[in-house]
């Protein structure tokens, strides 16, 4: 099948790769890209802190900027959202780990049983735009902790022909969507191309359900069971 990757680069790469792996053609058009606060990281870390919390691969790539800096806090405890964040972030060297289920919800509730409410300190290290569910279920659950943007996600701009030129020789059989503005992004540049949802792919694959709820009624869309990558591919 023709798939196109719409997730930034270096990721968007990597699924390339896969893809190509399971005997698909995969287009790499990313629509956003990451926008680095390193000394926003080195700030955080001033703080006082018992553990850091990343919900995103991204995150993890703005605390390598911190080059031999960072090796002081390699053994601090660290809760990752999902097991592609901790892969991530144990490629960097970090040492001690805890996986959270998926969302952030789920990482909230490892996080509880590991620091102590009202007490325990929680260092979040977190990108713009994000959605709110990590830090409201850290509050609900009275988890004292900072959150530090270390990037923002800006939309990459392509040239109004680039859309239509993709599908000059038909529709996509599937494009892959892994964050609500990326599927923002995608939504608007069809529309701005004069094309429709339906005629530029046959099908929309999304992380969540939250990507899935950007899309418009008329676009055919399938959510993964889980938020992994490997899920979202089982789709295909």
């Amino acid at each position: 099948m023709r798939v196109l990757v719409t997730r930034p680069r270096p990721a968007a790469d990597r699924t390339a790769l896969k893809l190509e792996a399971m005997g698909h053609q995969p287009v790499v058009l990313p629509l956003m890209q990451a926008q680095h606060f390193v000394a926003a990281v080195r700030a955080g870390f001033e703080r006082p802190h018992e553990a850091i919390a990343v919900t995103s691969a991204e995150a993890v790539r703005v605390l390598a900027g911190l080059g031999p800096d960072l090796q002081a806090h390699l053994a601090t405890p660290l809760f990752a959202v999902g097991a592609a964040t901790a892969r991530v972030a144990a490629d960097l060297g970090f040492k001690d780990i805890r996986v959270g289920a998926g969302t952030g919800e789920a990482l909230a509730e490892t996080v509880a049983g590991f620091l102590e409410p009202e007490t325990g300190s929680l260092l979040y290290f977190a990108g713009l735009p994000r959605a709110d569910g990590f830090e409201h279920a850290l509050r609900e659950r009275a988890i004292d902790h900072v959150t530090v943007e270390c990037y923002r996600m800006v939309a990459i701009d392509h040239a109004p022909e680039t859309l239509p030129a993709l599908v000059q020789s038909g529709p996509f059989d599937a494009v892959l969507l892994y964050s609500r503005e990326t599927a923002r992004r995608l939504v608007a540049l069809i529309g701005e191309s004069g094309l429709d949802c339906a005629g530029f792919s046959a099908r929309y694959l999304c992380l969540s359900a939250s990507v899935k709820d950007v899309l418009p009624t008329s676009a055919a869309a399938d959510v993964a069971a889980a938020p992994d990558e490997d899920r979202l591919l089982g789709l295909l």
